[in-house]
This record gives C-alpha cells, sequence and structure tokens, in this order.
C-alpha cells in the first residue's frame, strides 16, 4: 500500500533567530556607546509569538564592514557616513548591487539634506543624525527589525510559492499524462489492428478510451472548481435553496454506476430542508461524496445518505460498505491530489482532488469535512454547514 498525496500549503515557520547588526564607525566611543545601548534590546513584531532580539558585531571602517557583511551577512548596518578610506555612501554603492543586502541605516553627524538624498538613492532604509540619545536609536532600530522581518517573510513566503507551483505542476503532468498515455495505446491498437479485431474487442477499447476521457475531464473541472474557490473569484449566488434537491440530483447522476454494479443508494432526509448557501456549492459537495461512496463500494453493496437539521449546523453524512481505509491513509485525504493507491484501489480512476474541495466549500459554512473509516467494512463521511443567523 502506498499514499500518493501533495498537501499544497504555504507552512511558513516565522524568523525568531536573533538578527545581526553592524555598527560601521572609526569612533570607539561611538561603537561602545550603541553597543551598550542595544546590549538587551528586544522587540515585538505582529504575527509572531516570540521577542526578537540581536547580537551585535562592529567596524571602524568601510572595508572591514564589507568584509564582515560578505562573511556574516548582517541583517541590519548602522552605518557612518564620514570613515576613513572609503566613504559610508562609497560602501553603500557597492552594496547596491548585492542580491539581498543589508537594510542601511545612516548615522552621521554631517547630516545635510545632499547627503540624505544620497542615502536615499543608494537604499538607506532610514538617517539618524549625530548625536541621538538611547531612546531614539533603539525606536529607530525597531522599525528597521520589522521591516527586516516582514521582508524576510516575504522572501520565505515567495520560496515556498514557487514550490508549490512547481509540485502542483509535476503532480498534475503526472495525472493527467497516465490517461493520455492509456488512449494513445488504445488508438495505436486500432491503428494497427483495427480490422483484424473483433466487434465485442473494438467496442471494449472504445470504453476504455471513455474511461480514460471521463478521468481526464472530471480533474479538470476539479482543477477549475479548486482554482475558483481558492483564487476567491468565484461569484457566489447565495439564496435560499432546498439541500434534500441536490443530495437526489447528485444519487440520480451515480445512478447508473450504482445500478451496474448492484449498489443501493437510500436517502434518509426530510421532504425539505431550507438552507442559505451557493447551490453550486452544495452539489459539489453531494456529487463528490456519493460518487465517491459508488466508486470505492464493494459489488452489491450499499450507500446511505443521511441529512440532519441540528439547530446551529446541517450535517451530512454518507456512509458506505466498500473496501474502507486505515487511520493512516484517511488522515491524508482531504489533501490535495490525495490518492489512496493499494491494490484495491489501484484501478479506481480520480483526480485526487474532490474531497479538498468539498473541505474547502464546508470552511466557507464555518463547517468541516471528517471521515471514519474501517478497512474492509466501509467508510462514513461527515461533512458540517453553519446555518445562517437570521
Amino acid at each position: 500500500m502506498s499514499v500518493l498525496y501533495t498537501q499544497f500549503s504555504l507552512n511558513y515557520t516565522a524568523c525568531v533567530e536573533p538578527l545581526l547588526v553592524l555598527t560601521v564607525d572609526d569612533e570607539e566611543g561611538m561603537r561602545s556607546a550603541v553597543n551598550r545601548s542595544l546590549q538587551k534590546f528586544q522587540t515585538s513584531v505582529k504575527g509572531i509569538a516570540d521577542k526578537i532580539t540581536i547580537t551585535l558585531t562592529e567596524a571602524a571602517t568601510a572595508e572591514d564592514a564589507k568584509e564582515i557583511i560578505e562573511r556574516e551577512s548582517p541583517h541590519i548596518v548602522l552605518l557612518d557616513q564620514k570613515l576613513p578610506g572609503m566613504s559610508g555612501i562609497e560602501l553603500m554603492e557597492i552594496l547596491s548591487h548585492y542580491e539581498n543586502p543589508p537594510l542601511i541605516i545612516m548615522i552621521t553627524a554631517y547630516a545635510t539634506i545632499e547627503t540624505a538624498i544620497q542615502a536615499t538613492k543608494r537604499g538607506a532604509y532610514d538617517f539618524l543624525p549625530k548625536p541621538f540619545t538611547p531612546d531614539e536609536l533603539r525606536s529607530t532600530l525597531r522599525k528597521a527589525v520589522e521591516h527586516v522581518v516582514v521582508t524576510i517573510q516575504a522572501r520565505q513566503l515567495e520560496t515556498e510559492r514557487r514550490q508549490v507551483r512547481f509540485q502542483f505542476l509535476s503532480v498534475l503532468a503526472h495525472e493527467l499524462k497516465s490517461p493520455l498515455n492509456a488512449v494513445q495505446g488504445y488508438i495505436d491498437v486500432l491503428e494497427d489492428q483495427g480490422a483484424a479485431l473483433a466487434e465485442e474487442d473494438r467496442r471494449t477499447v472504445f470504453r476504455r478510451c471513455a474511461l480514460r476521457l471521463k478521468y481526464m475531464r472530471k480533474m479538470i473541472d476539479d482543477l477549475l472548481d479548486l482554482t475558483r474557490i481558492e483564487s476567491g473569484q468565484k461569484k457566489r449566488q447565495l439564496q435560499s435553496i432546498d439541500l434534500v434537491e441536490p443530495a437526489k440530483l447528485a444519487i440520480e447522476n451515480a445512478g447508473s454506476d450504482a445500478l451496474a454494479r448492484g449498489i443501493t443508494i437510500e436517502l434518509d432526509s426530510p421532504a425539505e430542508l431550507p438552507f442559505y448557501g451557493d447551490n453550486e456549492e452544495i452539489s459539489i459537495i453531494f456529487n463528490n461524496l456519493v460518487s465517491n461512496a459508488v466508486k470505492y463500494n464493494k459489488d452489491n453493496g450499499s450507500v446511505h445518505v443521511k441529512i440532519a437539521d441540528e439547530k446551529t449546523i446541517i450535517r451530512i453524512e454518507v456512509t458506505d460498505t466498500g473496501i474502507g481505509m486505515t487511520n493512516e491513509e484517511a488522515s491524508t485525504l482531504f489533501s490535495d491530489f490525495v490518492r489512496i493507491k493499494n491494490e484495491k484501489t489501484r484501478l479506481i480512476p480520480g483526480s485526487g482532488l474532490g474531497l479538498s474541495i468539498v473541505k474547502k466549500i464546508a470552511g466557507l459554512y464555518e463547517g468541516d469535512a471528517t471521515v471514519e473509516s474501517v478497512p474492509d467494512e466501509g467508510s462514513t463521511f461527515t461533512v458540517t454547514l453553519s446555518k445562517r443567523e437570521d
């Protein structure tokens, strides 16, 4: 048994490691004063539980600072403009060509408008004229730390997004390639041996092609549903609907497949059950749950669909007498592109997106989707939907 799945989520771990702050000033007294003022510095950043702390290092010249920056990659540099040898502005010019340069705060007694303009053009974040008080220094640094942390978050998020896009496209290509290869294979058989094939064999080839194409269409439909839901671009048509109607329609849609395998489907619900929601979203829930209950059932099995009004929520339960699954398999089932792959399911087509979509839709109604299952006995899928308070 193996489980094929990919969970597309952005799991960001906030940066709580101390940030490195480099002070560049040719006056030893100034460097010491900065170190004393920032020795116990810590600050809070919105969205991060832990306090952000710093470690300190220093340099007396721009040349030494450049080496430290290249070796240790400090996050923030407190940079004096007037330095022996290379000036602060000249160092900034060099740093502006680095891929991820440190955030620069200019500290200088020569705070002219021209210097400020030059520093800003070269990417200085802030400008702190000498003399400054410890409180002024700490206040400026707090703003700089918040900016650095947000920048780190943005970089990590963009990296994860690129990874997710690559992973998503890789899985999608794999899932679409398999049925395409199968259809191509059947076409090759017809092209090479079509005239020699018996009528029943030709019909079998056509049926298998149709089955693969049906699977591909289902995957494309699921992808469109997933994209519309996650992008927030789908315009929801919220209105009063009868929950029993989409349930009946889902049972009707699954009827031919159920009949062919001797599977019975029973609906246990009130005659009508008003609900304020989007009819298309509710239909997606029922269609996925009922079709899966048939698809993963045993021949001559049964499916029980129950809809119950429980005051503040609607509870939808779909129980089957199918092949079931282990707790480990069930724990991954509602993630994107999850398909349980074993000897019992290897010939059952599926996009691996349906249940993920069901859970996302349930979330739109402040609800949830869960499963309880026993191998070789069956599964019960439960979806809860919160009712709108009038």
